[in-house]
């Protein structure tokens, strides 16, 4: 542990002097760093039953940290090289079980919290123009500043997130500085391909033209159910994602709408065999994810749109659906979900730098699915032992962000979640939070 940690301040220290090093605007090294530290609890809430996926109904408190080196290289005429090396440690409340939108983005379902480091990151990235025009682009994490083309082919190859291309929105996407809920900070019906703490290996390709931008990508799977260890056989176990995105208005009335298509293929059960297999007898665990045969099949749909109001208020909507025969492998076990919130700014109380959001989302499952809860059955996220009486899952989340200084914002979080785990008999929730970011 201490021969990574001393490797990973060897690559800082050495982005840090390519940094000074620069001669002109336009960026050949890069590095940036961010630091996201998250405090949250809830009180004790209603609960007369549990099961051995159930939020904890006694009062309980739980802290995430992460901490990430964003270094980029730029190699010759388009081509860009990015890595990022990331440590994470602690947990979720209840180890991010019990609630299918889960209340902290910044935690990974694992059961180690001991800090550890990893790649988050590795990829190349060419980009080939289509004619002469050109737009500054400034510089930002896996992001070098200098003039590139408005009309061009992008291409990506190597370990990185997905949803860091895919079903981006500017007021409800990242969970290190806006809402962290995980139903809000991405379309919750999307089983996008990762692994457990969010990241895959595959290429991705982006036409961008005008306002328009079409985006394919085939991706890596794991070898389980929320696994670490990616599946080899790419002919069977593989992610494809589609999307197209518009744009429109000027800077203070812009706006976008994003249409997303995926299917997965992977190891995956279905809940009526796995119902079907426990009443045979051949099968007592009631665990969908156990199987371990090929032909799992899990496709979806969402819509992602946004719209300034003004230079200072934003709004924003998504709507997503897959098929819920097929289990989740992947994200979380959401099967539709619809969702819609407000940004505000500080300007209005003459703090432009702080921030605003409150929003609501609505999280169902499929009527296989309710079967396999109610059967007893358990994902790798939710599961009371049973649910005689479903109801969708709501959640109402608001909260402040202050930047105090240039470089370190704080924020408070709250977040109403009733009918966890689409348990009427349990509940409501209130989860509150505090949250540390360090960007540079």
């Amino acid at each position: 542990m201490k021969k990574q940690i001393k490797h990973y301040l060897i690559v800082m220290l050495l982005g840090s002097a390519s940094l000074f090093a620069q001669t002109d605007s336009t960026e050949k090294w890069s590095w940036h760093y961010q630091f996201t530290g998250i405090m949250q609890g809830h009180p004790g809430f209603h609960a007369p039953y549990a099961g051995q996926n159930s939020l904890d109904s006694v009062r309980e408190k739980a802290f995430s940290v992460t901490s990430t080196f964003y270094f980029g290289r730029r190699l010759w005429k388009g081509g860009e090289f990015y890595l990022n090396p990331e440590i994470a440690g602690g947990k979720g409340i209840s180890s991010a079980l019990g609630i299918a939108g889960f209340t902290n983005g910044e935690c990974f379902r694992i059961g180690d919290p001991s800090p550890a480091i990893y790649l988050a990151r590795v990829f190349l990235r060419q980009t080939i123009s289509i004619g002469e025009e050109k737009e500054w682009t400034e510089s930002d994490a896996n992001q070098l500043a200098g003039w590139t083309p408005k009309n061009a082919f992008i291409f990506t190859a190597g370990k990185f997130s997905i949803a860091d291309v895919y079903d981006c929105n500017s007021y409800s996407h990242d969970p290190r500085t806006q809402f962290m809920n995980w139903s809000l900070m991405s379309n919750g019906a999307w089983d996008y391909p990762a692994n457990t703490r969010g990241y895959t290996w595959g290429f991705m390709a982006d036409l961008k033209h005008g306002p328009m931008d079409i985006r394919l990508s085939g991706t890596m799977l794991p070898k389980s159910a929320n696994g670490s260890v990616f599946d080899q056989n790419l002919s069977k176990a593989h992610g494809e994602s589609v999307e197209i995105e518009r744009r429109w208005g000027k800077e203070g009335h812009a706006g976008s709408v994003r249409v997303l298509a995926f299917r997965n293929l992977s190891r995956a059960g279905n809940y009526k065999d796995a119902i079907l297999q426990y009443h045979l007898g051949n099968d007592s665990s009631l665990n969908v994810n156990t199987l371990s045969m090929y032909g799992g099949k899990k496709y979806g749909f969402g819509i992602n749109a946004e719209q300034q109001l003004n230079p200072h208020i934003g709004i924003f909507m998504r709507a997503g659906w897959n098929d819920g025969q097929t289990a989740t492998w992947v994200f979380t076990e959401i099967d539709q979900n619809v969702q819609a919130g407000i940004q505000i700014d500080g300007s209005y109380w003459k703090r432009e730098d702080d921030v605003f959001g409150a929003a609501f989302s609505m999280n169902g499952i499929s009527k296989d699915h309710q079967d396999f809860l109610n059967t007893g059955g358990y994902g790798f996220i939710i599961g009371d032992g049973k649910l005689p009486h479903y109801a969708m899952e709501e959640i109402a989340e608001t909260y402040y962000s202050a930047q105090i200084t240039s470089n370190l914002w704080l924020s408070l979080d709250y977040q109403f979640v009733n009918n966890p785990a689409y348990n009427s008999d349990r509940g409501p929730v209130h989860v509150w939070a505090v949250r540390g970011h360090v960007s540079f």
